[in-house]
């Protein structure tokens, strides 16, 4: 028996010389399966996602997490300056932490970054919060006044923290000059472990004002006329309209205000340092400034205990931040 094929058809003939003619087989097209086409659709929406994000992940992967890393590598190893041209450093797990803690520096600076960071943040809300509430009402010359309070928070660090030790110089500062015109003591400000928090912390709230607000005159302008409108015809006196609408309806504006003060209060450094160095001795001396002593304000730099710190003002931070993130969520259910 033999076939032959032509474009169609497929001819057979027997051994008896019989012909028969069949229709080709042919493969027809048939469309992709629904599910293959929604997995490619789906394929090329994630890569264009990540496309899109791509670059923020390797901006955070190389400036937060890299340096994150490095900072833990640092601090569970025996680094000396030796170690970063030979990589010979041994690891020492929590020695550098438990060096650290078991230090006399690690309870005056725990207290004094507590101290630091919790006044800061009372003062430069209930401030900023009273200044809000004061520029929010319409008057002659408001928006000047609301600039120059300003000031402060466009200055330089730099700038504002040698203003401040030059004021509280105990020879030639203006502060200690007024106090001897009214017939006072003077004061050493910066040199005395009594007054030395208090001078970097009355720096430290001047500067932070402006932020404080800032932030919350932008939210009294979200809170609808008509609620003080109606509080007004119900008879509200000023303080109640402040504490049962104002209060209130600024609580989430308010979050967002101390949870970015606290965060920055507690990594603050140049005021401090230009101010006192975290002196005399301990008095003003917080982890940051503690930090920075082991690692460049010596002879011998002590490069894994700085790190130790370091990573311990980070768990600081972490646990205020939630601690407050909690309370905040407390008070909304109530």
């Amino acid at each position: 028996m033999t076939a032959t094929h032509t474009t169609s058809r497929v001819t057979v003939r027997g051994e008896t010389g019989e012909v028969a003619s069949f229709p080709r087989a042919t493969s027809p097209v048939r469309p992709l399966p629904d599910r293959r086409l929604r997995s490619r659709q789906r394929l090329r929406g994630h890569l264009t996602a990540w496309a899109f994000i791509a670059p923020v992940v390797i901006y955070l992967a190389v400036f937060y997490a890299y340096p994150l890393y490095r900072n833990l590598d640092l601090s569970f190893r025996d680094y000396t300056l030796r170690s970063f041209i030979d990589g010979t450093a041994p690891f020492v797990w929590f020695d550098n932490y438990v060096e650290v803690i078991q230090s006399s520096t690690f309870t005056p600076a725990l207290l004094n970054t507590a101290v630091f960071t919790l006044v800061s943040i009372v003062f430069q809300f209930a401030i900023g919060l009273a200044l809000a509430v004061f520029f929010f009402r319409r008057f002659p010359l408001a928006p000047t006044l609301r600039a120059l309070f300003l000031v402060p928070w466009l200055l330089p660090l730099l700038v504002s923290a040698s203003v401040w030790a030059w004021m509280l110089n105990s020879e030639s500062g203006i502060i200690n000059a007024g106090l001897e015109a009214i017939g006072l003591t003077q004061v050493n400000w910066l040199t005395s472990p009594q007054w030395a928090m208090v001078s970097v912390l009355l720096a430290n709230i001047w500067i932070g004002i402006p932020f404080n607000l800032v932030i919350l005159y932008s939210g009294l302008q979200n809170i609808p006329g008509e609620v003080y409108e109606a509080a007004s015809l119900d008879g509200a006196n000023g303080w109640q309209t402040f504490w049962r609408i104002t209060f209130p309806l600024l609580r989430p504006v308010s979050a967002i205000t101390i949870l970015l003060g606290l965060v920055y209060t507690l990594k603050v450094f140049d005021i401090i340092w230009i101010m006192t160095r975290g002196g005399p001795g301990d008095a003003s001396a917080t982890f940051a400034i503690w930090s920075y002593r082991l690692g460049f304000g010596g002879g011998s730099p002590e490069l894994s205990p700085a790190a130790a710190v370091g990573n311990l003002l980070i768990v600081l931070a972490f646990v205020f931040g939630l601690i407050y993130i909690r309370t905040q969520r407390r008070l909304e259910r109530a």
